[in-house]
């Protein structure tokens, strides 16, 4: 009985350890795929500037999120390819294995779907409005009964349907689009990024609206994102980001692309949390 039990403990030794090469092999699983074929596919708009999209009269796709992912591909010694996707597609499209890679923010629902590389740019959110109406928005809380602009999943339209906001949907289109949108009074407010609505208005001097100078809210990161369990892909990905900032490469693309601004550092404001918000 003893030499039987003793037997069956080293024969479940064996199973357990079996199991745990399978589950390291899965983990490696995308990176393997990805190193054999030499390509990062990647999912991107190509219509926001400065982050993805077309200089006018080119047409080679750039901003700080591509430049970021080609400088992680040449580390990795990896061909990027770019998907031009809506950022309401991006997830699902990560999820059926269309592409490798997506760049966004780091949400409750998504951290338990995905794997996140370290953060490679920190911001937080501002509202654009009229000129005429900047003092009208003192607050989130005068969101409510407003037509807000925005892609339907984004964490932007969440925190203007939070506020008793009407979110005017879009899909894959370029800045100018929302902000022409809120100038003809088609809607009331665009909720977005910090430095994206700064470079926004700079891009459009013509249109009657304002960055409300006073609410600074929704402080967020920018990652690389990753299916589920792509550990061996994660820290790769972690490494070259490091190695980046280390030798002032993602500086210098910071501020190539927002106007001497290091987005890579966290800002020095008084951002508010939203409750409910991740």
């Amino acid at each position: 009985m003893r030499v039987r039990g003793i037997i069956l403990v080293i024969c479940v030794l064996i199973i357990l350890g079996a199991c745990g090469k399978s589950s390291d092999k899965d983990m490696d699983e995308a990176w393997e795929k990805i190193k054999n074929s030499g390509e990062l596919v990647v999912g991107t708009p190509g219509t926001l500037y400065p982050t993805s999209y077309y200089p006018e009269g080119s047409d080679e796709l750039t901003g700080y999120d591509v430049e970021i992912m080609k400088e992680i591909g040449k580390r990795l010694n990896l061909d990027i390819k770019f998907e031009e996707l809506s950022f309401d597609a991006m997830f699902a499209s990560l999820k059926s294995g269309r592409i490798d890679v997506a760049q966004a923010g780091l949400r409750g629902e998504s951290k338990k779907n995905f794997t996140y590389s370290k953060p490679y740019k920190y911001s937080y959110a501002t509202m654009i409005v009229r000129d005429d109406e900047v003092d009208d928005f003192t607050s989130l809380k005068d969101l409510e009964g407003k037509k807000a602009g925005g892609a339907a999943t984004t964490v932007y339209s969440d925190i203007a349907r939070k506020y008793g906001a009407e979110v005017k949907t879009y899909g894959n289109v370029t800045n100018d689009v929302y902000l022409r949108d809120v100038a003809n009074g088609r809607t009331d407010v665009v909720i977005n990024d910090y430095y994206l609505q700064l470079l926004a208005l700079e891009a459009f001097p013509d249109l009657d609206i304002s960055i409300q100078p006073d609410l600074k809210f929704y402080p967020n990161t920018q990652h690389v994102v990753m299916e589920k369990g792509a550990d061996t892909l994660k820290k790769k990905v972690n490494q070259a980001l490091a190695d980046m900032k280390q030798d002032g490469t993602i500086t210098a693309l910071s501020e190539k692309f927002f106007a001497g601004e290091d987005v890579s550092q966290k800002p020095d404001a008084d951002i508010t949390d939203i409750e409910g918000i991740e």
